[in-house]
């Protein structure tokens, strides 16, 4: 009987929602059907680790148990990010509720000298890598700083976790490592990124134009709802060329994506709000808990 918090930063459960372009019963059946074949695909597990705790056979999926108990499944991402999702799942509303993405906006010891350089030109396009780092790091570098040079524009790219101290960088680009997004993000003309789900939240708050180069797990999603927004596009990184980066960033700099951007930040939760709204409901079920 101790309360279960799940965290979620996209919408994990089956919904109408996720790919815009086909029509919502036909997403949400393939949602729960992929939801049905992960159990069958684990419930020997679950059901093992049950027996070493005492309890029953566990005869549903866990999204299931989950809603039947009414559990808290704090959805960690704003719903304005999913037109339509808030209304589909309106009588879940106490147990799913949008919090707002939950970054912490941490200062960096870049920051100083990153804003320093900002300051001193035009707003750049700012590119992250993430975290994990991209498999070809030159290759990566010169489409980067080949689609500033053709659009006369700078570039920022901040490197995460991939090292390009060795490589020769171009006058009209700046390389750093970790890097303040909150801060960064909003000092530029657009914001090209791999799309988790925090990166995307700190671009939309920023209320600049997005590009979302994927690779997997819920970068598509976001990218597909950046698309239906019309505040961004998305593409699979594998898939794209200098000429297709340059493409789509002519597409975004267009002035009509800014306007849309700018708008839809103004309707994204604050930070702050996100994580304290977030920790009182966290509260809140303790509490029922102990009452």
């Amino acid at each position: 009987r101790i309360p279960l918090i799940t965290i979620h930063h996209f919408p994990m459960r089956p919904n109408g929602q996720l790919f815009p372009a086909l029509p919502s019963p036909a997403v949400r059946l393939a949602g729960t059907v992929s939801d049905w074949l992960f159990w069958r695909a684990t419930k020997d597990v679950d059901n093992a680790q049950r027996h070493d705790l005492g309890l029953t056979r566990a005869t549903v999926r866990s999204s299931t148990r989950i809603a039947e108990r009414g559990s808290l499944e704090i959805q960690a991402y704003d719903a304005v990010c999913f037109p339509g999702l808030a209304e589909e799942w309106a009588k879940w509303a106490a147990h799913r509720p949008f919090v707002g993405a939950l970054t912490m906006e941490l200062a960096t010891e870049a920051d100083a000298e990153v804003e320093s350089w900002i300051a001193a030109g035009t707003p750049p396009i700012c590119f992250a890598t993430g975290s994990i780092p991209v498999e070809s790091p030159k290759d990566t570098l010169d489409m980067i700083s080949a689609a500033g040079a053709q659009l006369d524009e700078r570039v920022l790219l901040c490197a995460g976790g991939t090292d390009f101290s060795e490589m020769p960088i171009p006058d009209h680009v700046k390389v750093v490592g970790v890097a303040n997004y909150a801060r960064v993000f909003a000092a530029s003309k657009a914001v090209v990124h791999h799309g988790g789900s925090g990166t995307t939240a700190y671009s939309l708050r920023a209320g600049v134009p997005t590009l979302i180069l994927w690779s997997s797990a819920d970068q598509p999603y976001w990218g597909n709802q950046l698309e239906r927004l019309k505040v961004g596009a998305s593409r699979r990184f594998s898939k794209t060329t200098s000429e297709s980066l340059v493409a789509d960033l002519h597409r975004i700099l267009t002035p009509d994506y800014a306007i849309r951007a700018r708008e839809l930040a103004t309707k994204m939760t604050k930070p702050r709000d996100s994580i304290t709204k977030a920790a009182d409901l966290f509260e809140g079920a303790a509490a029922r808990r102990n009452g």
